[in-house]
């Protein structure tokens, strides 16, 4: 009975240290770990049991072993089984909030990961606790581009804290404007030639707004890549991370103007060994325009084939009509400007000259039946082979003038008519025809057969 009292004795004296306030963090002895909830040992008149899944980390792991220290809060001592309540993710969420109140009142600054957007603003994730982020405070200045900070890890000030409530505000403006610098302290932030990290804010269809943290920075359309594009949305994308150079900072405007292609070498130095003149190549298909298409000759290298030079019978053809996107094509370099850094390209130079077939085939005098394909106040144009087309002068049609007009709007398109080859010159891709001139061969002809009769006779 003395050693149960000595026993009785120890206890109640150790049971005496301990707080045994429902809600206090107590540490225990982890004893055993079963399927579905782990044992531990507080000190206590009876052992406690916590879910198992209080104990595994982000991965799913058990996070624990037999023996293992831990920190657990109490919940119900003695519940009417004879068992104590204790919980794992309370007695963390605990010291978490009693870690965030010393950060809130020293002011300092703590990061946290932008979870996902709710009314208002965003949640975001401090130690395991959700924080608030009100969309007013993201930024400096206020603005609707707020997307772009999603999944993001970045830097807050706790703003406002409420346990009862559970709620926690959070503010990057803070943050922001605690590293707001001089105008001279920004414009040596913000020299020309220095690299710079930021996050893509907002797109537009002239370049991209970046968040250099406290300061916007515009990246010009035509400073995101070597190549043409026609939107930046076709390489970057909103709250993707980006390296950019510094090219200018406007001191009046606080305008920070950025490079992203300058972080890349230059292709134009690539051309003198790349590009030869007058040389046939095979690129692909990089973007479509009215005025031509631009074919992307590897390395960053590019050149533009106009129109004119897509196809050899129509001059101001849809390029959308001959080409796609992504097609493989021959070209031949027409011409490198330095000056302008412009390469020219022709399609249709690595394609049979229809003109000059047409003339191989074909001599002055030949007389062909063809359609019609047009009809102008001054001249039939007629199809010829190789798609070219041919045109009769209206002065060719008939030799009386005065029935000239009259008698070309007889004719219409789609009509069979007989021509006879008056010239062809391929250079200038020309074929002149006539109709009056089948008359006078008419009459030639039958003049050299009547001499033809009579020195037989």
């Amino acid at each position: 009975m003395e050693a149960q009292t000595e026993f009785e004795t120890l206890f109640q004296d150790s049971m005496s240290k301990i707080d045994m306030t429902p809600g206090s963090i107590v540490t225990a002895t982890v004893i055993e770990i079963r399927d579905d909830y782990v044992v531990i040992n507080a000190g206590l008149k009876s052992e406690g049991i916590i879910p198992k899944h209080q104990f595994l980390d982000l991965n799913g792991e058990l996070e624990i072993a037999l023996g293992d220290q831990v920190e657990v809060t109490l919940d119900i001592i003695e519940d009417g089984y004879g068992e104590t309540i204790m919980s794992r993710e309370k007695a963390k969420r605990t010291k978490v909030w009693s870690e965030l109140e010393k950060i809130q009142k020293s002011q300092e600054i703590i990061e946290g990961k932008v979870c996902g957007k709710v009314k208002g603003g965003f949640t975001v994730e401090l130690m395991n606790i959700k924080a608030f982020l009100p969309g007013s405070l993201v930024d400096v200045r206020p603005t609707k581009e707020t997307d772009y900070i999603e999944g993001k890890i970045l830097e807050f000030k706790i703003i406002k804290m409420d346990k009862i409530r559970n709620n926690i505000v959070l503010s990057r403006k803070a943050v922001l404007l605690d590293q707001t610098s001089s105008p001279e302290e920004v414009a040596e932030k913000y020299t020309e030639g220095k690299v710079v990290t930021g996050f893509i804010k907002n797109l537009t269809d002239y370049g991209a707004f970046i968040d250099l943290g406290g300061i916007d920075g515009l990246l010009h359309i035509t400073d995101i890549s070597w190549k043409r594009i026609n939107h930046p949305s076709e390489i970057l994308k909103i709250g993707d991370e980006i390296k950019v150079t510094v090219l200018k900072y406007d001191t009046e405007k606080n305008r920070v103007s950025l490079g992203m292609k300058q972080l890349q070498d230059d292709p134009w130095d690539k051309i003198p060994g790349k590009l030869t003149l007058n040389e046939t190549y095979k690129g692909t298909v990089a973007n479509i325009a009215d005025y031509g298409v631009f074919v992307d000759l590897g390395d960053n290298v590019e050149g533009l084939v106009r129109t004119s030079e897509l196809n050899w019978t129509n001059k101001n053809i849809n390029p959308n009509k001959v080409v796609n996107l992504g097609d493989e094509i021959e070209v031949k370099v027409m011409e490198i400007d330095d000056e302008k850094r412009r390469v020219s390209l022709s399609h249709k130079q690595c394609l049979d000259n229809p003109w000059i077939q047409f003339e191989d085939t074909h001599k002055k005098g030949d007389i062909i039946k063809s359609q019609i394909k047009s009809i102008t106040d001054f001249g039939i144009f007629i199809g010829l082979d190789g798609g070219i087309d041919g045109l009769i002068h209206i002065t060719d049609i008939t030799s009386e003038e005065a029935k000239q007009e009259e008698l070309i709007r007889s004719f219409k398109k789609g009509d069979e008519l007989e021509s006879v080859i008056l010239s062809i010159d391929s250079e200038r891709e020309r074929v002149s025809l006539g109709i009056k001139q089948l008359a006078s061969e008419a009459n030639d002809n039958s003049a050299e057969n009547v001499d033809a009769k009579r020195t037989i006779t």
